[in-house]
């Protein structure tokens, strides 16, 4: 029985050490690569990793002396935080009122904010476009925002229903019995208690506008109001062949903000995981 038990974690430990290489080698190689000359990309044989004497900050300095660097980063700052928050706060509205209220068409709408989360984001590029000619947003940093957030509300609230469902009611009842109001309800007891929720939904959210790059390259055209993803589509191609080091130097910065999140809201991801894989 021990000996079937060893080779069982052996096993385990296996599969999740190659899946753990498989996740980690592309930022190795990103990493790498950033700390090497341009030219020594293309060596034969290649690679995987620079010898100490190529190492070189050569990449990280040009993308640092870039004026412009700075301005995208702050663009893709504000759009994703802007966007987090208000799409945080819609869907914790929405998802209270779909968890705690009996109404005509619930069940419709419900079933509705299902399908839409199942739609194909490409598919509907066109039709937003019109919409951002005709609401004068095309070439605009803040018309990014509503189209991030109408993309991520179902999916927000659908998942945050579910944590909302998971709050006891009697807190509600206390809190009417004590004269508070519905918006007394939903903001000192429902969001201060699904905040592991609430938060986990908007890391997954913060990701998606950050990295967000097809809907910002078609509708912003100004180099000052681009996002981090087109500046770093922007090396490709320049001066007749992708100059792979700026792409991964500047990658790696783009890793930073990301990282960022993880570390400081790792113990609030890691409740909403789990609070809501238990219900009662």
């Amino acid at each position: 029985m021990m000996k079937k038990r060893t080779r069982y974690d052996l096993l385990i430990h296996f599969i999740l050490l190659s899946a753990l290489i498989v996740v980690i080698l592309p930022m190795v190689y990103m990493i790498s690569t950033s700390l090497k000359p341009n030219g020594a990309l293309y060596e034969y044989p290649p690679r995987f990793l620079p010898s100490i004497r190529e190492v070189t900050l050569e990449n990280y300095r040009y993308i640092l002396g870039q004026g412009k660097f700075y301005i995208n980063f702050c663009n893709s700052i504000f759009v994703s935080v802007a966007a987090v928050l208000i799409t945080a706060f819609v869907a914790s509205a929405l998802g209270y009122v779909m968890a705690r209220f009996e109404f005509r068409g619930k069940r419709f709408l419900f079933a509705f904010i299902v399908l839409t989360m199942i739609i194909p984001g490409l598919t509907l590029i066109i039709p937003q476009y019109e919409l951002a000619v005709k609401l004068r947003t095309i070439n605009s940093l803040e018309g990014l925002i509503p189209f991030y957030v109408a993309w991520t509300i179902p999916y927000s609230t659908f998942m945050i229903k579910g944590f909302v469902e998971n709050v006891p009611r009697e807190l509600d009842e206390a809190t009417y019995m004590d004269g508070g109001s519905v918006f007394t309800v939903f903001v000192r007891v429902i969001m201060p208690l699904a905040k592991p929720g609430i938060a986990s939904v908007s890391i997954f959210n913060f990701l998606t506008y950050w990295e967000e790059f097809p809907w910002a390259n078609t509708v912003i055209n100004d180099n000052m109001k681009r996002t981090l993803p087109i500046a770093i589509s922007g090396f490709f191609g320049q001066h007749q062949f992708t100059q792979w080091g700026y792409v991964f130097a500047l990658s790696a910065f783009s890793l930073i903000p990301i990282l960022l999140v993880f570390i400081f809201c790792q113990r609030f991801f890691v409740a909403g995981l789990t609070s809501g894989s238990v219900k009662g």
